[in-house]
């Protein structure tokens, strides 16, 4: 049992709020890349995406007791997240911090997902059959991880640019 529930049925209620945050994120990623303010959907991703990280710590096996991959970027994607709400919340994305905002929420979000295709390889059947080792790492899980980080590397280039400020000379 996890805080009242069964293993299976807090894993369901952790896998949906992994995917809020997802959807959350790319719309307010999207957002970003237009300049469009979106409080209450940041708020959604940010809180659900700590929510995430912080609930994968309770599935077994524990932090203390095997450390994981997962659970190492659990703990970058929260400071990342600490970092982006000090920016956001703290702040008011004043000066750098409004690029230190986007970066770190982004990367927060890559993580997310980096995460989900590890998952929807080692748990969607058809997926598992093209990369069947545990982790995955046959070329077509690369192919996809990487597709997913060149992604993002884009994206995250093209907002940090909009959201720099612009050098003033003398």
């Amino acid at each position: 049992m996890i805080l009242g529930m069964s293993l299976a049925t807090f894993t369901i209620v952790h896998v949906i709020i992994s995917l809020i945050a997802i959807v959350a994120g790319l719309v307010v990623m999207l957002g970003m890349l237009g300049s469009k303010r979106m409080p209450g959907l940041t708020a959604t991703f940010l809180v659900f995406t700590i929510l995430t990280n912080a609930s994968g710590f309770l599935i077994p096996p524990l932090l203390f007791e095997k450390p994981l991959p997962s659970h190492m970027i659990g703990i970058l994607s929260l400071v990342l997240l600490a970092i982006a709400c000090f920016a956001l919340y703290g702040v008011k994305l004043a000066g750098a911090w409004r690029w230190i905002y986007a970066l770190t929420a982004l990367v927060s979000l890559y993580l997310n997902v980096f995460v989900l295709v590890i998952q929807s390889f080692l748990k969607v059947p058809a997926l598992h059959k093209l990369a069947p080792s545990v982790p995955p790492a046959e070329l077509p899980f690369a192919i996809v991880q990487g597709i997913v980080l060149a992604f993002f590397v884009v994206v995250i280039i093209g907002v940090i640019r909009r959201y720099r400020p612009t050098p003033t000379y003398a």
